[in-house]
């Protein structure tokens, strides 16, 4: 004889699929904007390599003349100004005064864009950039949304581009800053 569930067994049942649903469900979002992100970043590396490559085919002389280039293709290319606007790392800390920057402009595409020049050039570096590609709607988080390159005399370059692969995927956890995802989503590392 066939013994059929009690509506108790049932509800049971349907509340422990509902727990699980809401218990899974907010992962599935972030791991899709996460995608989404990515994604963004990856596709504005065309409209970047476009306006670097302009920067570099111009006979630029020394860095300066690089600097004076880029402030008038970002500036002519950039809205307004946006103020208030905070960036986090990726654990949730307050970046250090390397990684803070002074002005962030609003881009035609709605992201936010800012980039400024060392005093003297950092590792090689004379500069840097930065990018968040969902504008000033939240979380803007270095390694979420926010994404930056390294100005050179000769080049541009994602943040940590030089460091091994494994280095750049620690980086990219909740414990790391962030800022080495800005290479890792690029070369097809996964989200933690």
């Amino acid at each position: 004889m066939k013994k059929a569930f009690t509506i108790v067994e049932v509800s049971i049942l349907f509340v422990i699929f509902l727990i699980v649903a809401f218990l899974v469900a907010p992962m599935s979002l972030n791991d899709s904007r996460q995608v989404k992100y990515a994604a963004i970043w990856r596709n504005i590396q065309t409209e970047f390599s476009n306006i670097f490559y302009t920067v570099f085919t111009d006979s630029i002389s020394n860095n300066s003349d690089l600097k004076n280039k880029l402030n008038i293709i970002i500036n002519t290319e950039l809205a307004e100004e946006i103020k208030p606007y905070k960036i986090l790392y990726l654990n949730g800390t307050f970046p250090s005064k390397t990684y803070q920057f002074d002005k962030y402009k609003l881009t035609s595409q709605n992201a936010v864009l800012s980039f400024k020049f060392f005093d003297k050039p950092q590792d090689g570096s004379i500069g840097m950039l930065m990018y968040d590609v969902n504008g000033k709607s939240s979380p803007n988080i270095w390694g979420k949304d926010v994404f930056g390159y390294n100005i050179y005399p000769d080049r541009f370059e994602p943040f940590c581009k030089e460091k091994p692969v494994n280095l750049q995927n620690q980086d990219c956890s909740k414990d790391g800053t962030g800022l080495c995802c800005s290479n890792y989503y690029l070369i097809g590392g996964s989200f933690d």
